[in-house]
């Protein structure tokens, strides 16, 4: 039924497919014109709709410059309720910037976490108000072409690849495959861990990357449970009992790994970036007391529990866990990938 119905609008991806097109060539002929800084810019998004681990990605990015860099990111802060440029502090709430820059926040303590919906207009805020800044991930902005990021890093899913779709409404592409092109790194990622040389090979020649284009692969790697809010972890054992409640993109790798993980799992699944109401709390509450067993628990990704978080004089008494991922960069190419980072930061500090 689906699949009949984005038939029927294949015509409107047309006429928005060239749309896009139209914009892209306007900024390659610099007709419209992208705003440059003398500053290390790294942008990284996709050309899909979610769902390629983005943020995983910005925390991988994060951890690894920020022993050595003053470090922030910037984000449009999608689905929060305020408007503007805001940096993150003590008080703010998933509400104030949303859940992905929340996450980062609650995470990182010592970097700067903002938010703007035009980054041309905040990458100059975030620098008067944070003049120690040293390196701006920019987070989800690879369609975003009125800033040039001096390294631009495009996710791809495994399962998913932006290759073998089209673009909206009859697929879930927001720009067309050509943009891959502007792209300095391309990571394939939630990839099967034992996804072979051969099948390696396959999928770069799929892509057809340009020379000057490096490949990477990554798959998704959970870590150990741990309390919404004492944030003590645990151990899942295989007779225990689960309710998974999330609100992302693609939950198809968590729900594999709870299925050979543990015997019997429940699940509430919401739409991505998910605001959670007193209602869903209510349903949530409802349907983990039917679960007939002493070891049990309810179980959400990280992004959700930020959004959890404010109910938390609702939340305390129950086993509320949260599941943190990452990514593990597969054939060993962590060391290169890590090593382009470093340079591309480095080759502006020596410059000054």
């Amino acid at each position: 039924m689906l699949k009949s119905f984005r038939y029927i609008l294949f015509p409107f991806s047309i006429i928005y497919a060239f749309i896009i097109w139209l914009r892209n060539k306007l900024f390659d002929k610099n007709i419209l014109r992208a705003a440059t800084f003398n500053f290390p810019l790294r942008g990284m998004g996709n050309v899909a709709i979610g769902g390629t681990g983005k943020t995983p990605m910005a925390e991988y990015l994060v951890r690894l410059l920020r022993n050595k860099y003053n470090v922030a990111v910037l984000s449009r802060g999608y689905k929060r309720k305020t408007k503007g440029f805001a940096i993150a502090d003590e008080n703010t709430t998933a509400v104030d910037i949303g859940d992905e820059p929340m996450q980062l926040h609650k995470k990182f303590h010592d970097i700067t976490v903002a938010v703007a919906e035009e980054r041309i207009v905040g990458i100059p805020q975030l620098l008067h108000a944070k003049p120690g800044t040293q390196v701006i991930i920019l987070d989800d902005a690879f369609q975003h072409r009125e800033v040039r990021a001096g390294l631009n890093i495009l996710l791809t899913a495994y399962d998913d690849l932006y290759t073998r779709d089209f673009v909206l409404p009859a697929g879930n592409l927001r720009d067309v495959r050509s943009s891959s092109k502007r792209a300095h790194i391309i990571i394939v990622t939630k990839c099967k861990p034992n996804l072979n040389e051969q099948e390696r090979q396959d999928i770069i020649a799929e892509l057809n990357p340009l020379d000057s284009q490096q490949v990477f692969f990554t798959k998704i790697e959970y870590g150990s449970p741990y309390h919404l809010f004492t944030k003590k972890e645990r151990v899942i054992e295989s007779d225990c009992n689960i309710l998974l409640v999330c609100g992302i993109a693609s939950p198809k790798p968590l729900k594999e790994t709870l299925a050979n993980s543990t015997d019997t799992y429940e699940m509430i699944l919401f739409r991505d970036h998910h605001i959670f109401s007193f209602d869903d709390l209510q349903e949530i509450k409802k349907q983990f007391s039917k679960i007939e067993s002493s070891n049990k628990i309810i179980l959400t990704t990280e992004k959700d529990g930020v959004r959890l978080a404010k109910y938390e004089s609702e939340l305390k008494d129950l086993p509320v866990f949260v599941l943190p991922i990452r990514h593990k960069f597969l054939f060993g190419q962590d060391d290169q990938f890590e090593a382009n980072i470093n340079e591309f930061v480095k080759s502006y500090q020596t410059s000054e």
